[in-house]
């Protein structure tokens, strides 16, 4: 008799809860009990985060724990399937907001929600005693962060990316499959030189198809079947209907990847990344980083034209949105004006420039 069945054999009421996974004959009762002994960790609560972990908590993993540094706004409702209207009008955090909700759906789980910004100084805390962690961020440099910590504590993860109908995945298993970084050697792409979601819009479908996958790999990886997790990069045009994939299988013999060859973890040391801090006296952020890449202003300029105001010189850009101004320098600095608050300098600055 196992935890799902009675005396008899039957399936208990527990056991009718996951009936139809555990009949899945790649998952059945010794990998729904798997599931249920095992911890995801999920780093952002958005788009992507609130699918994926929604999916997880009824697929009945043990405990989630579910960290997110925003609060919930109405352009959310649109996307973030996990809130409603009720949500933003209380103002909740998304993590607490989500952990309210998942107990409502499944009560058997643990559910451990954080307000938090994830940085270097806290990421290698939030990953004690996960079994795979996923990605429901917003920006690049949070995703090398997690890739650092990731290889270097040999805990799976998912990365999960979405822009307008666009959306792309893979998943990384230290030692065994290329990382992130062995897949964009050069790093993220360079702030302001890329669109974001808040410049070029998203559509939710995207993000349903990419979180399920993320999903999907999770259960895989927690279940036991880790021969089954995908070896590729995966992407889906669905504007287009198209989807593409890349072989990856044998990309990590073929670079000299610093992370997950070398063992260099530069996002985690904070070598690499944002270095923030609060102007006292002027009710603003700092935003600095290490490597100091130029950005040409007058591209960034047109792109931000299109969505809210812009100023700008040879020496700087400023952008108004709302009742922020942030002022962009060439060499990728930024000061982020009517906030003392870090994190949401650092949301303002991924949502419109970018990681």
């Amino acid at each position: 008799m196992t935890d799902y069945e009675n005396s008899n054999g039957e399936l208990n009421q527990l056991g009718s809860r996951y009936s139809r996974q555990i009949r899945f004959p790649h998952i059945g009762e010794s990998g729904q009990e798997k599931l249920a002994q095992s911890s995801a960790l999920i780093v952002g609560c958005g788009a992507l985060g609130s699918v994926v972990a929604n999916t997880l908590a009824r697929a009945g993993v043990g405990h989630l724990r579910i960290v997110d540094r925003d609060f919930l706004e109405q352009s959310n409702l649109q996307r973030q399937v996990l809130f409603d209207e009720a949500d933003v009008e209380n103002g909740l955090p998304k993590a607490i907001a989500a952990a309210d909700k998942l107990r409502r759906i499944n009560s058997e789980i643990k559910i451990d929600p954080i307000v938090a910004d994830v940085d270097a100084s806290n990421i290698e805390s939030l990953v004690e005693g996960v079994d795979v962690i996923l990605d429901g961020s917003d920006n690049f440099e949070i995703r090398f962060l997690i890739n650092d910590v990731a290889v270097k504590h040999s805990i799976p993860w998912i990365y999960g990316g979405c822009l307008g109908a666009d959306g792309q995945t893979m998943t990384i298993i230290p030692g065994e499959t290329a990382c992130l970084n062995c897949l964009m050697l050069d790093g993220p792409p360079l702030p302001g030189t890329t669109p974001t979601c808040d410049s070029f819009g998203i559509l939710a479908p995207v993000i349903n198809v990419i979180a399920s996958m993320e999903a999907n790999e999770a259960i895989k990886i927690l279940s036991g079947n880790r021969d089954a997790v995908s070896r590729k990069l995966t992407a889906f045009a669905m504007w287009d209907n198209s989807v593409s994939q890349m072989d990856l299988s044998k990309l990590r013999e073929q670079v000299d990847c610093p992370t997950c060859q070398q063992n260099q973890f530069q996002w985690l040391s904070g070598e690499r990344g944002s270095h923030s801090a609060v102007l006292c006296g002027r009710g603003a952020v700092q935003l600095s980083f290490a490597e100091r890449q130029r950005i040409e202003l007058s591209e960034l300029g047109q792109r931000l034209k299109e969505i809210g105001q812009v100023d700008v010189n040879p020496y700087l850009l400023r952008f108004y949105i709302d009742e922020f101004v942030i002022t962009v320098f060439p060499d990728g600095r930024a000061i982020v004006s009517g906030t003392e608050d870090i994190a949401v300098a650092r949301k303002l600055y991924a949502q419109y420039l970018g990681s």
